[in-house]
């Protein structure tokens, strides 16, 4: 049986009468925490899941339950008979004012299968009778299904919920494995910290950069900044130096491009850079990538006593950089004068040994990709497969576009699971701390880069939570190796 794929957050109402499937189809596909029963309930509030007495208190509980959990859009399965139309119409309304997914399960158990079940109890034996109404009021409910507005309404199947980068990813694993296309891939270093210390630090590198080149990546990114950023961790977490970096993974490595992702165009003096830059192509045998962006972190440069112009400020430097930096690697030393910068002499020996050192930016905005267009070979972009082709769409045919995103990778879905258990914060939902890594398995994976690649992308950059994946993150690669 096919999989079928529900996107994190969302509520599922399942509807049917007694001993239909519904209980043991949601324990099955949905783990515990998700799932509230009215049966568990009147268990809690009353003598036990069987005291219909405790029914009014059980269900004036899971309303409440059910309203909390939506309200801070957590994935909600309500496990009731779901026979009653106003309260299926009320869990709908709440889930799409919470701007949440909703969708039925109908579990069309026929009624003779639904009484032999309940005979063969040993506990929790529904009366005769009741279950006699309660199928009665199933034929009512399910020709109210389909009017009632949910998102789908599904017959009971192998499911599962999964950030919405998902949903679609099977059958863009199909046309993957059926019509391969290309596409690149680059490992961003965003964090230094593990178990050796910072006197491992230098063999740390270099084995992650080996096994990254193992992997088949075609490009090594590192952060450029000073000391941590907090959507990382904490400023006072190791934090390595970019430029110095890349040329230590220069000696590491053999065959992968190495670039910042990206270059704060307010760190450093532009001239500086590119002279900087061409030593690293040098060096590295021409796999330099330079990456230049905006700059946005203002208690990094307070910190570091550095002037954090305002953002028209920094766009005039930003232009001016990206047609210095050109100017810098070729040949000559003709003056440069911008909007605000103004270069006397551009010597810069040796020149790169790239006929044309690439030039990334970073950033999404409408004058990011202006200029991006206009004066650069790629511009790295956020969000998702709809976000994406807009931006390309905005970005024009002149310029190349890359995707930065968090990625954990499971080798299967026990895997993933287990990796999300063990590495998520302890006061994190999974489902939201899945979303936020972009976590899923390795065919999930191959359908989430394909439709990427379908809306434009060239190149991939991938920060993974847990560097030991990179082996499960290397089946993935190979799905787009030609």
């Amino acid at each position: 049986m096919s999989e079928l794929k529900l996107p994190s957050p969302c509520v599922v109402v399942l509807v049917g009468p007694g001993a239909s499937g519904k209980s043991s189809w949601a324990a099955e596909h949905f783990a515990g925490e998700l799932i509230v029963s009215s049966d568990r309930l009147r268990a809690l509030v009353g003598a036990g899941e069987d005291d219909i007495a405790a029914s009014a208190d059980a269900f004036a509980l899971l309303e409440e339950v059910v309203r909390q959990r939506i309200g801070r859009r957590l994935t909600t399965v309500i496990d009731t008979l779901g026979l009653d139309r106003e309260r299926r119409m009320r869990w709908l309304a709440a889930a799409r004012e919470a701007g949440m997914a909703c969708v039925a399960v109908a579990f069309d158990t026929p009624a003779e299968e639904c009484r032999k079940r309940n005979r063969e109890r040993t506990a929790k034996r529904i009366p005769a009778d009741v279950l006699t109404s309660q199928l009665r009021s199933w034929r009512v409910a399910k020709t109210e299904l389909a009017d009632d507005g949910y998102d789908d309404v599904l017959q009971p199947a192998a499911l599962r919920v999964v950030p919405s980068a998902f949903v679609e990813s099977a059958a863009a694993q199909t046309r993957q494995s059926e019509a391969p296309v290309g596409l690149r891939f680059g490992l961003q270093l965003s964090s230094y910290t593990h178990p050796g210390g910072r006197v491992g630090t230098a063999a740390w590198v270099r084995e992650v950069a080996e096994r990254a080149e193992a992997a088949g990546f075609d490009a090594i990114y590192v952060m450029d900044h000073f000391r941590q950023i907090p959507q990382v961790g904490r400023a006072w977490d190791d934090f390595l130096e970019s430029w110095t970096t890349l040329a230590y993974l220069a000696a590491c490595t053999t065959r992968v491009r190495l670039g910042t992702l990206v270059t704060g165009i307010t760190y450093r003096n532009v001239a500086h850079l590119g002279k900087i830059a061409a030593t690293l192509d040098v060096l590295s045998g021409g796999r330099a990538v330079c990456g230049v962006g905006l700059g946005w972190f203002e208690a990094e440069h307070k910190a570091y006593g550095w002037p954090f112009p305002s953002v028209s400020g920094r766009y005039a430097l930003l232009e001016d950089a990206l047609q210095l930096l050109p100017v810098m690697w070729g040949p000559g030393n003709k003056p440069f004068h911008g909007k605000v910068l103004d270069v006397p002499d551009t010597t810069c020996y040796p020149r790169p040994l790239q006929e044309h050192l690439p030039v990334l930016v970073g950033g999404s905005g409408p004058r990011t990709l202006r200029l991006a267009s206009r004066y650069a070979d790629a511009v790295n972009v956020f969000g998702d497969v709809e976000a994406v082709r807009k931006r390309a769409q905005y970005a024009g045919p002149n310029v190349e576009l890359t995707h930065l995103s968090t990625t954990l990778v499971g080798r299967d879905r026990a895997q993933l699971d287990e990796l999300i258990a063990r590495l998520r914060p302890r006061n994190a939902n999974p489902e939201k701390y899945a979303a936020s890594v972009n976590a899923g398995t390795v065919d999930d994976q191959i359908g989430r880069f394909r439709e990427l690649s379908e809306a434009g992308v060239a190149e991939v950059m991938i920060s993974l939570p847990d560097l030991d994946t990179l082996d499960a993150v290397a089946d993935v690669i190979s799905a787009f190796r030609m």
